[in-house]
């Protein structure tokens, strides 16, 4: 059965000037009647290229615990690294569409890898307005290239580029995240898997909508991985919630946007927060992502630190294989 494409069901409502009434969100979830419009969030942003190592690793902790979110500059990704990786996305999804189903997710695959539209169970049968590409990046014995396009040539090369410059971020994040529970510096990385964390990419494709006041590209949600470093084209669509209101997050061009994810959140026993968002679409334009999810192996353990649990400080979690948590998580089965 041929799956529907919403950059095809874009295009048909475009002309119509409607959208179909599965990608309609209740009126609580509405972004024209839940956004707090006219005021956009200053989230912290963090220089990681600043020499006073301890000041850093003070913002860091500080951010992950207020925020779940905070921006990253001077992380010595080079800018043209970045472009060049978004453009190989970009030209991807605008392939014909027979060209791009070659790498669709094979029906009834456990995996996340592929091409696709739906990802997981959907409250209320309500639809987001996106497609997506998933690949893992790293480590190399997991990658399966048959889910990295071939067309554009030079989309191979683009993301091992960028995959080099990121994991040297994320190893700095992991440390000074470890550091600012008063842990040692490899305390974190070890304990959510080490050399064994998994780099899972994944390409968000929001198309036009006619009625961007209606849908949602991604509903709320917190990811379910350790945490996200992710890129976004140049237009907006990120928003976070605080205090039960929604905020438009503004765009920062180069800096990297990294989402405190589940994990991180069960580890530090709750110092750390997962952080709640959401994205909206563009009447006008393409918006578009590249998130990177750092996930532990599927039966690594994550539970609270042992030092970070004390008669005062009991255990807010429960301690879980990764792999039973993205499961409950994806079925909206309570962990």
């Amino acid at each position: 059965m041929e799956v529907e494409r919403v950059q095809a069901i874009a295009t048909l409502s475009m002309s119509m000037n409607t959208i179909p009434h599965e990608f309609i969100r209740s009126e609580n979830e509405q972004p024209a009647s839940t956004t707090v419009h006219g005021s956009i969030l200053e989230v912290p942003i963090i220089d990681l290229n600043d020499p006073d190592e301890e000041k850093v690793v003070k913002l860091i902790a500080k951010a992950s615990s207020e925020w779940g979110l905070f921006l990253i500059v001077n992380h010595k990704i080079p800018s043209e690294v970045i472009e060049k990786l978004q453009r190989v996305g970009k030209e991807f999804f605008e392939l014909p569409q027979h060209e791009k189903e070659v790498y669709a997710k094979p029906a009834g695959c456990k995996s996340m890898e592929g091409y696709g539209t739906k990802l997981q169970k959907e409250v209320e049968g309500k639809k987001a307005w996106v497609d997506h590409l998933f690949h893992k990046i790293w480590p190399p014995s997991l990658i399966n290239y048959q889910f990295w396009p071939k067309n554009p040539p030079s989309y191979r090369e683009a993301n091992e580029q960028y995959t080099n410059y990121l994991r040297e971020v994320a190893d700095k994040l992991l440390k000074y995240l470890s550091l600012g529970l008063g842990l040692e510096e490899h305390e974190m990385k070890e304990a959510i898997g080490g050399d064994n964390l998994e780099y899972l990419l994944k390409i968000n494709y929001y198309p036009p909508c006619p009625r961007p006041d209606l849908a949602l590209g991604v509903a709320a949600h917190t990811d379910l991985c350790t945490m996200t470093l992710l890129v976004p084209n140049d237009v907006p669509g990120l928003q976070v919630s605080r205090d039960g209101q929604w905020f438009d997050v503004k765009y920062i061009p180069n800096a990297l946007i990294v989402h405190i994810g589940d994990q991180i959140e069960i580890f530090s026993n709750g110092k750390y927060k997962a952080v709640l968002h959401r994205t909206t679409v563009n009447r006008q334009k393409t918006r578009m992502s590249w998130p990177v999810f750092l996930e532990p192996p599927s039966d690594q353990v994550i539970g609270p630190h042992p030092k970070l649990v004390d008669q005062g400080n009991p255990a807010k979690y429960k301690s879980k294989k990764f792999g039973d948590y993205l499961y409950c998580k994806l079925n909206k089965i309570p962990q």
